[in-house]
């Protein structure tokens, strides 16, 4: 997503139980405008009673004074399909041989359904103008949508994209995947947060560490056989997460996949999507022609 340096938004969650901690900055200049990496500042908010606290995280073993790096794993493309070129992709994901996409830019956001092998845009839902559109899951038959800074959360019926409810969240929202037990939602800090399903109250959240520093600017998740995958903005890798202690146990570099898109700052990679049935993985980025089925090799 674009963003600038902004200042904490983060307040009382409004049907979450606040938490300990700040909240990224993470908003937006206008649509095409290029901005500085946003900070996640550090300002706390009051602690709430019986707030949730991350588990203890273990911190790497050293050698010296650098923690020992989590290996790096490489690519090998399998397949190319097309990608609409103007989709701003948030959220991504496969079910039921079909993609779905959440894309973002204000008075340009949807909900769509894709046919993978075409690209074709097979339905579409558009957000209203004042809305960003962010991360994307599905649950049962419902589609979950985030926005960026309004703090609102759309529910959709997944076959007919009609909108069935609405939900509110005390930070920003950037990324969003699901466990099978929680929604885990990214919003552009180091944290992780897990949500119940039904009623969208925070239940706990992780810091997530790369040995003990931060990883801060968690962006476009999905949850792949036990671990929470995570575009990190404006880089082009993938951390591999440990969601029960906020550890990166992995990293996928996905160096020179788009090539052709450098010339464009906002078309950052942004987008996975798994294949649970098939064992198959998805990547694009936002406003690439392309989306890629990709092997990881070590």
């Amino acid at each position: 997503m674009i963003k600038q340096r902004a200042s904490l938004i983060c307040g009382i969650w409004m049907l979450w139980m606040p938490l300990l901690g700040g909240c990224a900055a993470n908003s937006s200049p206008p649509p095409g405008a290029l901005a500085p990496a946003a900070e996640p500042s550090s300002t706390p908010i009051a602690a709430p009673i019986a707030s949730p606290s991350p588990p203890s995280a273990p911190v790497a073993s050293r050698s010296g004074s650098e923690a020992m790096a989590p290996p790096v794993y490489g690519y090998r493309v399998l397949q190319t399909y097309p990608h609409d070129p103007e989709a701003f992709t948030q959220g991504l994901l496969f079910h039921d041989g079909e993609l779905y996409e959440g894309t973002g830019l204000w008075g340009r956001s949807s909900l769509r359904r894709v046919t993978l092998v075409t690209g074709e845009v097979q339905q579409q839902h558009n957000l209203a103008n004042r809305y960003f559109g962010e991360g994307l899951t599905l649950w049962g038959d419902r589609l979950i949508q985030l926005t960026w800074r309004s703090g609102q959360g759309f529910v959709y019926d997944r076959a007919s994209f009609e909108l069935l409810q609405t939900f509110q969240y005390g930070t920003e929202g950037w990324g969003l995947t699901q466990d099978g037990q929680s929604l885990i939602l990214s919003d552009g800090s180091d944290r992780l947060y897990f949500l119940d399903p039904d009623t969208f109250e925070l239940r706990r959240f992780v810091v997530v560490r790369e040995g003990d520093r931060p990883l801060q600017r968690l962006n476009e998740l999905e949850y792949i056989n036990g671990e929470v995958w995570a575009n990190v903005w404006l880089e082009t890798r993938i951390a591999r997460i440990d969601p029960a202690t906020g550890q990166v146990l992995a990293w996928v570099d996905l160096t020179g996949l788009e090539p052709t898109v450098r010339a464009n700052p906002d078309a950052v990679l942004n987008g996975i999507a798994y294949d649970a049935e098939a064992d198959r993985l998805f990547v694009t980025g936002k406003l690439w022609p392309r989306l890629y089925e990709i092997e990881v090799v070590e």
